[in-house]
């Protein structure tokens, strides 16, 4: 059953479809970064005596990275759309307390609350990942 009052949940959908259309927008636009920085150096078949070859190499890792980070938000979306259909939506996947409002608000597809990924990232800089 879900936590969430009806306009709750029109609110939410609203917010993860506005963050859809951004990223798959952010996406696109990524896209045509990455293509645009392939043809150019595909005139500079020499990248190892191209004075500009790291920076171009450097620019495709970088979009390359930016465009995974975007793929990975839209699968994120994804599953908070889930979970706004299965009346899981606003419940943290890992201690399952309600997300704050303003948490959800500011960050649409979060699974966790403040306190979990505060945890989360911690154990992820001590190196030992979420548990």
């Amino acid at each position: 059953m879900s936590n969430l009052s009806p306009a709750q949940r029109a609110a939410a959908r609203a917010r993860l479809d506005a963050e859809r259309a951004s990223t798959e927008a952010r996406i696109a636009a990524l896209g045509r970064d990455f293509e645009s920085i392939v043809s150019s150096s595909a005139s500079a078949a020499d990248d190892e005596h191209d004075p500009e070859g790291s920076s171009t190499a450097f620019d495709r890792q970088h979009v390359a990275a930016l465009l995974g980070q975007a793929r990975e938000h839209l699968t994120e979306i994804a599953r908070a759309e889930q979970r706004l259909g299965d009346g899981s939506y606003g419940r943290c996947e890992r201690c399952g307390q309600p997300i704050g409002p303003g948490r959800l608000e500011a960050r649409p597809a979060t699974a966790t609350c403040v306190a979990c990924a505060g945890r989360a990232t911690r154990q992820a800089r001590r190196g030992r990942g979420p548990t």
